[in-house]
């Protein structure tokens, strides 16, 4: 069996720890996650840089171990090797690799130089991934109030409804009809460790509930208000509030968030989610409404083209705030989320009003 670097962790922190380093690009395909009596062990490609371990350092445990794993069996094929006998090298090389799974969906972009060749994409997508019915390729780009893009269907079953599985949440959704990024789910973890028994929580733009759902299975005495424009995504919301049965924490509203806060939730919450990157910095009065007198977080998602975007994005809010006659007394958490095109960055900055 080779030898590795693995990453050791407890059980509890499998499932989170595995996504992790998914997301930081450090797991090693070819070799078996394994297990002892109370820790899992996860093989890496290399030793962790120090910008790795300071995002490893959000788990609450870890170990950095030398172990001999066993080498993966490999079950399938990628869609890359379906296609090696199907395309061109220099068409080959322009197949996308990054693919977004949702349930039973998978969601890829197509890019114009493959435009002709998008039933073969999805077809090599469904034999590479066995639990995938459906292949949708992006026509457009997220836009709109709603926040939804075209999508079209070039492969399986003609839907876009599926179940969604993410910690321990379930989900109803539809990527047609109200936005979804299974790209956010260390992010929806992360922000549901910092919410506090007792404290309130204001979404500003919850969706169908990624955020919020989580935040109310984990403290029972929370109030969680879910405030979406979108009626489709509101709809979906409400039956995935019944379905992880968080009635009694959840609160969901349809609506424009500015409006709802200035007539209901004037000062009501500790912390306020503002997952609307597009147009956040639009939205900052609002947050600054929405937070106690006494001060609370505000957890601000933006999209930044700069080559230092956390300095960007915390400037931007620091002027913002000010402009509100509130302040921002310190920054508990800022980091890049995901290069969403060259030098431009989804950024996230958790900052503490007065």
């Amino acid at each position: 069996m080779p030898t590795v670097i693995c990453l050791k962790v407890p059980k509890r922190l499998g499932e989170q720890s595995i996504l992790l380093v998914k997301e930081i690009e450090l797991l090693n395909p070819n070799l078996q996650i394994s297990q002892t009596e109370n820790w899992l062990l996860i093989p890496l490609v290399s030793e962790p840089s120090n910008d790795a371990l300071i995002k490893l350092k959000k788990l609450t445990t870890f170990e950095l171990s030398v172990c001999d794993l066993p080498e993966r069996q490999r079950r399938h094929t990628t869609h890359i090797e379906v296609l090696k006998y199907k395309l061109h090298p220099t068409q080959l090389k322009h197949v996308p690799r990054a693919i977004d799974f949702v349930g039973d969906i998978a969601i890829v972009e197509v890019p114009d130089e493959l435009s002709g060749y998008k039933k073969e994409i999805g077809q090599a997508i469904l034999k590479s991934h066995k639990q995938t019915v459906t292949v949708l390729a992006k026509s457009g780009i997220v836009e709109g109030v709603y926040r939804i893009r075209d999508l079209e269907v070039i492969a399986g079953e003609n839907k876009t409804t599926t179940m969604y599985k993410e910690y321990d949440c379930q989900y109803h959704v539809d990527v047609a009809k109200a936005f979804f990024s299974p790209r956010l789910s260390t992010e929806h973890n992360r922000v549901t460790s910092l919410v506090k028994e007792g404290e309130s929580v204001v979404d500003l733009f919850a969706g169908v509930g990624p955020f919020v759902i989580p935040i109310a299975k984990k403290q029972k005495n929370v109030q969680v208000f879910a405030i979406d424009i979108n009626p489709d995504a509101v709809a979906l919301l409400r039956r995935n509030v019944v379905l992880n049965r968080v009635e009694k924490q959840v609160v969901s509203i349809l609506g424009d968030a500015r409006k709802i806060v200035k007539k209901n939730l004037l000062g009501k919450a500790d912390q306020v989610i503002m997952n609307l990157p597009e147009t956040a910095l639009e939205f900052v009065d609002v947050a600054c409404d929405a937070i106690k007198p006494e001060g609370g977080i505000i957890h601000y998602y933006c999209f930044v083209k700069n080559s230092k975007p956390l300095e960007i994005a915390k400037a931007q809010l620091v002027k913002a705030v000010n402009q509100n006659n509130r302040q921002v007394t310190s920054f508990l958490f800022a980091k890049t989320v995901r290069e969403v095109a060259p030098y431009t960055y989804q950024v996230v900055v958790d900052a503490v009003l007065q």
